[in-house]
């Protein structure tokens, strides 16, 4: 299954959840997208041809990330650009999540291990602004 977090009509993040599935490739992001993410699931047999990626130059103004959740449980807050909470979910072992828009949190349910990829480099004291989250009787699922 697929879940898109909006917002006032703007897509906050993609969730790829453990359970989706379908043959062949489909991506959920659009082609002006700083960030891509999609799905492949092919046949024994299916060929991707080989190839090199040319050096493209792309100007990047955004920071978005993608976690991969391999085990445990996390329950992620989402929050406009004007730090305001909107929205909590839960991501299990095996959902992906792209995060693409506002402001996000973290609390961890379960012992969790979790990948990361987002753009680089990463500037320590630049890319980040920390606020207060919003209290746990708060919170909207």
């Amino acid at each position: 299954m697929i879940e898109r977090i909006t917002f006032n009509k703007v897509e906050y993040a993609i969730i790829i959840r453990s359970s989706f599935k379908r043959i062949g490739c489909e991506f959920f992001t659009s082609d002006d997208s700083s960030q891509q993410i999609g799905y492949m699931n092919w046949p024994k047999g299916h060929i991707i041809k080989p190839h090199i990626h040319k050096p493209v130059s792309r100007k990047i103004l955004d920071t978005q990330e993608v976690l991969y959740i391999k085990n445990g449980l996390v329950r992620i807050d989402f929050y406009t650009e004007e730090k305001k909470y909107f929205k909590s979910t839960l991501l299990e072992a095996g959902d992906v999540i792209l995060l693409a828009f506002g402001g996000h949190g973290f609390e961890i349910l379960k012992p969790t291990e979790m990948i990361e990829v987002k753009q680089g480099p990463y500037v320590e004291g630049l890319d980040k602004v920390h606020f207060d989250s919003t209290p746990n009787n708060s919170l909207n699922f």
